[in-house]
Parts: structure tokens; sequence; C-alpha cells
């Protein structure tokens, strides 16, 4: 069965807001074989919402509408809702008074206002909300001579996630059909979307009954499988069958069979060769240990190191010499091995990686132009470094470099 999540409110349409509650309301459906093909936000029009409801039951088969639902002038999801269905609308009599002993809990005046809580669309079944004042409603209807389920759940997420668990998942469960819906997500790093769609395509078009979707990000590559079919195990074995095939032409740029982060991967590698990490970096200036230590148990493997913005701090915390930076300049090969290699000693780790660059968006030149970066890896045996010229503003390139610097170890570590 298809669904659609609605989210009301004009501050949604702003860029200080976002609407978070369909992310989880979206896992939740997922979870029962509920597929969510529109998520759509409407401001405090009721004619805006009239449409918008009518449309999505032209389409979909379930309809959550979050928000709206409160005492002010813009609260209109009961009234669009009553006039998309040509519903009646009635005050519930146990609603007011609940209203009144909440208000009388909290030793506050009801307004008057606060009654259009208690109104209730004809036919609606009222599901109680213990954590706010506003209910929600529970319709199962017909709209074009189709049975619809509609559901109108609170705004707040304190409200709207326990009211959704409680009221609105037990419902749906008992009336759609048995599905389940198997997930996998395929990470690979620093190939081109183009590339890698280029090698995948030819297979994933090929299987018609499972969605593919591909998000890419500063060197890093998503593939989400979902398929729903009337088994876990039968869903799970269709989606294990693409990801096996696609898993084949990534070869060395897949990091990821299950979404794990690249951070978490060169982490259980370290771990698996009982080996330490310690790091030196300059146009990252952290953000490499930012995304380490953001794995829990990091520090059985990443020592720590240093942000080297400076020349003096290359040599004071990583030994690089004067005489090597006057040489070949702060952004070279021969810094960034050093880098790699003084850390490493410093620590004591078994290796040592080493970051320098030009992140922008001044400080290059004709030679050395922005963008232009250098990772290098050390280890008691070796030293090698890369060069890359990646593109974009100075957010975009040290993400990038950051991404590729975690590969590299990767790579060393496989």
């Amino acid at each position: 069965m298809k669904s659609e999540i609605i989210a009301v409110g004009s501050e949604m349409l702003t860029p200080f807001r976002q609407d978070t509650n369909s992310l989880y309301l979206t896992e939740k459906l997922n979870e029962i074989g509920v597929a969510v093909v529109f998520k759509t936000i409407v401001g405090d029009r009721k004619k805006d919402l009239v449409n918008a409801i009518r449309a999505s039951l032209a389409r979909i088969d379930i309809l959550v509408i979050m928000g709206g639902l409160g005492p002010t002038e813009d609260d209109l999801t009961r009234e669009a809702v009553g006039e998309a269905l040509s519903l009646k609308i009635r005050r519930e009599g146990t609603l007011v008074a609940g209203l009144a002993t909440r208000a009388a809990q909290f030793r506050s005046p009801l307004p008057s206002n606060n009654l259009k809580q208690a109104d209730v669309l004809d036919g609606a079944t009222v599901l109680l909300n213990p954590n706010g004042s506003a209910p929600g409603q529970w319709l199962d209807t017909t709209f074009q001579g189709h049975r619809k389920l509609i559901m109108l759940v609170p705004g707040p997420p304190s409200e709207c996630k326990p009211l959704f668990d409680a009221e609105c998942l037990p419902r749906l469960s008992a009336i759609v059909p048995r599905r389940t819906i198997a997930k996998r997500t395929l990470r690979a790093a620093m190939i081109a979307e183009s590339q890698a769609d280029k090698l995948i395509s030819p297979i994933y078009t090929m299987y018609t009954d499972i969605e593919t979707t591909i998000l890419a990000h500063a060197g890093d590559i998503q593939l989400t499988l979902l398929c729903s079919k009337a088994s876990a195990v039968a869903a799970k074995a269709r989606v294990d069958t693409l990801a096996g095939r696609l898993e084949g032409v990534l070869e060395d740029w897949l990091y990821s069979s299950n979404g794990e982060s690249l951070e978490q991967i060169v982490l259980y590698l370290l771990g698996l060769r009982t080996a330490t990490l310690a790091v030196a970096e300059s146009c990252t200036g952290g953000m490499v240990s930012e995304r380490l230590t953001s794995v829990a148990g990091a520090s059985r493997s990443f020592l720590g190191g240093a942000i080297v913005y400076s020349d003096s701090l290359k040599h004071a915390f990583a030994g690089v010499s004067p005489e090597m930076i006057a040489e070949h300049g702060a952004v070279s090969a021969e810094v960034a091995k050093a880098l790699a290699t003084g850390i490493r000693l410093r620590t004591g780790a078994t290796l040592g990686l080493g970051v320098t660059g030009i992140a922008g968006p001044t400080g290059g030149t004709e030679e050395k132009p922005v963008g232009l970066v250098y990772i290098a890896v050390s280890d008691a045996e070796k030293t090698e470094s890369i060069e890359k010229n990646f593109r974009g503003d100075r957010q975009k390139i040290r993400e990038w470099t950051t991404q590729q610097a975690l590969d590299l170890l990767r790579r060393r570590l496989r």
C-alpha cells in the first residue's frame, strides 16, 4: 500500500525549521510494509491544505497529516480535512472536559480558542494524546469510491511519535496486507556518481521490484536498495542478490555492504590489526579527527593528533624541518610525508596520517591552485603520498580531502 505524509506549518517553509517527524514516520511505516511515495509540506492556508489533501487522496491509500491541530487561528487541519471530504465537525463533550481538567491541573484558565481542540470529524476515532492537549484522529473512509486511511497527528515530536506508535501503528498493522520491506545500503568512496551509475545501472534496472536510490556527497556514494515482499525471507533474499552483483562491479571502491560509515570501517580495520593511528592535519583543521572520534570506541585505535596550521607547529608537533618547508612549500608531497612520519614517531602510533593543502578561497597560485592537497600515510615500512585537486568552495574542498584521507587509510589497511 502507498502512503503520503503531509507536514502542516508555514514555519517549515522558511530556512529556520525542518520537518523531522516524517523521517521517523517513514521508518515506522516501512517496518509494516507500507511505502511512503510522497511527502508534502503545506503552509497554514486552508485552501492550499484542502487542495493538497485532495491531491494526495487521489493517488495514495494511506495519508498521515502532521500538525495544525492546535488552538490558534492558523491551526486548520481539522477544518481542511472536513472540507476536502465534505465531512461535518462536531464538538466532543468528553474532550472539552479533558481540556478543562488539564487547565485546572496547570492552574490556568481555559481560553475559549482551546475548545477547537475538542472538534472531531464525523466518523473519526479520537486518538488520545497523553503528552499534549491536541488529540489525534483516525478516519477509515472513502474518496472517489476507494478506501482511504487518514491519520491526523500533532506536530510536536514529543507528541507525534508516541501517539503514532501507540494509536496509529496497531490500527494500520491490523488492516494493511502483510508485507516486509528489506533494506540494504552499499557505500563506495572516491568514485564519481556518473561513473558509479554507469557501472551499476545495467544491473539494478533489471530488478524492477527493487527500488534503488543513489545519494552522492563529497566523495561518498550511498546505494540504498528497498524491496517489499510478503515475507521477510523473500524480501531479504531479493535484495541480497542484487547487492551481491553490485558489489562485484564496484570492486575496490566499495567499502561497506551494510551502511557503515567510512570512519567506522577504518576503525574496524585498525582494530583487526591491533594497529593505532595518529594524524597531523593542516587544511582539514581537525575534520579527520572529528569523524573518527564520532564513532563510539574510537579510542581503542585512534590515539589522537594535532592541527598543524602554522609552519611553526608543523615543526613543533610533527618534526617537519623549516628547511623542508622553505624548499618545497608547506603544501607539498614532501611535507605531507613528513607530517605523517613525524606524528607517527611522536605518538608511537602504528600509522601516521598527514594532510596539507590549499582550501581557499585565497592562497592559491598558478603553480599551486586552490584545491590542491597532499595526503600521506606512514607506517614502519613505507610512507606514501597522493596529490589531488578538488573543486568547490572551502567547505567542499575540506570535506573531499577528509574523505580521501580516510579512504587512503582504508586501502592501506585492507
